[in-house]
């Protein structure tokens, strides 16, 4: 249909020129000035074509909603018009759009949670009202401000630059220090941010009771277990006064003893790992001969069974952080290596660094493990087989406190295994907790 109306107006934009021209060549033959008078005539229409042209210009620069074009003739008619019903469905578009745009800040300015919209490089663009709470955020003059600058927690400027959003963030309210914020990013658009910020402060709260609980009573119990453990000590020094019958008990006491002392200490320093987010001596630690001194304990620990453990470590690479937590840490992986895997089997010691940061990977020949226990590896008390665990004397705690250890030294923990051939852990430590010592 549109066709046939552009071929009609062609049409008709045609005839008149034909009629123009026609018109001036018999004037043209009445005056014999063919060419003057023809020019006259294109003349005119080009001063009729550029009035209308202004005209139009006039009406779109100056006109006011809802009002009609001028007045035109012909073709111009037909432009005006056109383009006043496209204004219109314009005007009913941008409408419709608004309305959304009403319905979705509206809906947004009604939850408790913040949301904040960002730019690429993290200046803020929008926000709703619980943002202004939860961030303390002012409108309208923190509108183009960096984020960063207004919430100056060092780790959430490392969360964001970082660009890896997969874990939510949790650190204080830059409002109110006794609020508890959980920060999540999701990248949408032209590489922009959307942030979402809850309020988990009754979880927290409630995290610290269990934690503050489990450290009380872990405390608590140090005192009779140490007094149980020193009688049972004494009784077993003096075997000869003691009845036979109460031998093989006093002993098995002893080792349960000992095994929960070993699981009070695990606990008192998950609650030492989890009281603070950086740990308190962070000086570049030599890891090479920290490595060399688990080894040879590793050695001596492996006993008779005779595991082959090799150690490659660069001596020119220092890692920033407490030297008492990744000894305890690393040396939880060396140690777990050398409890499960068989007699004779290889374990292999590597700490290198690369562009992305610096490594340590405890690779073993054991019996490996399933891709199904994998994920929850690091949970508290989690055993792949519990009578395994019970055997090699572990409380389940190791693999949690060497997650915490990590996470306080900004580093992370990855898991491979094969059942039948052996598991693999590697600690992977971002660039800025490494230090290159001089060659």
């Amino acid at each position: 249909m549109r066709s046939i109306v552009n071929q009609d107006w062609r049409g008709a934009v045609v005839r008149r020129l034909l009629l123009l021209i026609g018109v001036c060549l018999l004037l043209g033959f009445i005056t014999g000035e063919y060419a003057w008078v023809l020019a006259g005539g294109l003349a005119i229409h080009l001063g009729w074509t550029l009035s209308q042209l202004l005209r139009l210009h006039k009406w779109l620069r100056e006109h006011k909603t809802d009002e009609p074009p001028p007045d035109g003739y012909g073709l111009w008619g037909e432009v005006f018009d056109s383009i006043y019903h496209l204004q219109r469905r314009n005007q009913k578009a941008r409408g419709r759009l608004q309305a959304v745009i009403d319905r979705v800040q509206e809906s947004t300015a009604a939850l408790k949670d913040a949301v904040v919209m960002l730019d690429s490089q993290g200046n803020l663009e929008w926000w709703n009202r619980a943002a202004e709470t939860l961030l303390g955020l002012k409108t309208p003059q923190d509108s183009g401000q960096q984020l960063a600058n207004l919430v100056r927690d060092p780790r959430f400027k490392d969360y964001f630059e970082r660009g890896n959003y997969a874990d939510a963030l949790e650190i204080p309210s830059p409002a109110n220090d006794r609020r508890r914020l959980q920060f999540h990013i999701t990248r949408y658009g032209n590489r922009e941010h959307l942030l979402l910020v809850r309020d988990v402060t009754r979880l927290y709260q409630l995290e610290q009771m269990r934690k503050d609980f489990v450290a009380n009573v872990s405390h608590e119990l140090r005192t009779p277990l140490t007094v149980i453990a020193g009688y049972l000590e004494t009784l077993l020094d003096n075997v000869e006064a003691v009845n036979p019958r109460w031998l093989r008990a006093l002993q098995q006491m002893q080792q349960q003893g000992a095994r929960m002392q070993t699981l009070l200490n695990d606990l008192l320093l998950l609650a030492k790992l989890e009281a603070t987010d950086y740990p308190s001596d962070n000086q570049p630690v030599a890891l090479d001969l920290m490595l060399l001194s688990i080894k040879n304990d590793a050695q001596a620990l492996s006993g008779d069974q005779l595991h082959r453990i090799s150690l490659e470590a660069d001596p020119h690479l220092k890692l920033k952080g407490s030297e008492a937590e990744l000894r305890s840490a690393f040396s939880n992986l060396v140690f777990n290596a050398v409890k499960y895997t068989p007699a004779g089997g290889d374990i292999r010691i590597r700490w290198w660094g690369d562009e992305q940061g610096a490594h340590l990977a405890v690779s073993d020949t054991g019996m490996g493990i399933e891709a199904k226990h994998l994920p929850r590896l690091t949970e508290r008390f989690y055993r792949v087989d519990s009578s395994r665990a019970s055997n090699t004397g572990g409380t389940g705690l190791g693999l949690a406190i060497v997650k915490h250890v990590l996470l306080r030294h900004r580093g992370n923990l990855e898991i491979s295994s094969v059942p039948g051939k052996g598991s693999t852990f590697t600690c992977h430590f971002a660039a800025a907790q490494v230090v290159q010592r001089a060659r």
